[in-house]
């Protein structure tokens, strides 16, 4: 479990001296809870997100345990070193919007005939209560050719959750290769 310390002053000075000691601040939030205002290792964050097996993981901020998912992180613009994370709190009986990965599996038909599988979403909108929270939308791309696209009134959302994007936009396809 990651562990984090809640900052006390959120001023730019505290802000830098967290940042230099190798901190990484993010906030905390959610419906009906009061924002918090943390700091994480950025080496322990980084290790906790890559050992992570679904879209949610769990972090203790000042004595309380939450279980959250990534919804914004900001890198530095050269050193592409992460400066801040927002972090959404999913409670289970509680509706929200959240951002599912998309997964395509398979290899399509298409790759054959010299063409090449594009992904334009890589996560895909969605309103459900914490508990129903898929951890991505796995879309079998084997049957696509050439000029076959994936739209996202073809996917099939599981029970109690919305998916929240226009149906008429494409999410994978297969074009041919110039």
């Amino acid at each position: 479990m990651l562990e984090g310390i809640v900052r006390e002053s959120i001023d730019k000075r505290s802000t830098k001296a967290l940042r230099k000691d190798g901190y990484l601040i993010a906030n905390i939030y959610a419906k009906g809870i009061e924002n918090i205002n943390a700091a994480f290792k950025v080496n322990d964050f980084i290790k906790a997100v890559k050992a992570k097996s679904g879209l949610k993981f769990d972090v203790s901020v000042g004595g309380k345990t939450y279980n959250v998912v990534v919804v914004d992180y900001q890198k530095h613009p050269v050193t592409s070193m992460l400066k801040h994370v927002d972090l959404k709190v999913v409670l289970p009986d509680v509706e929200s919007k959240y951002l599912v990965p998309v997964v395509p599996v398979g290899t399509p038909a298409g790759i054959k005939n010299k063409g090449v599988l594009l992904q334009s979403k890589k996560r895909l909108s969605v309103k459900c209560k914490g508990k129903d929270l898929p951890d991505s939308f796995n879309i079998d791309v084997t049957p696509l050719d050439i000029d076959d696209t994936v739209l996202v009134r073809d996917i099939v959302a599981p029970e109690n959750v919305r998916i929240i994007d226009a149906g008429r936009v494409a999410v994978l396809g297969v074009v041919k290769a110039k």
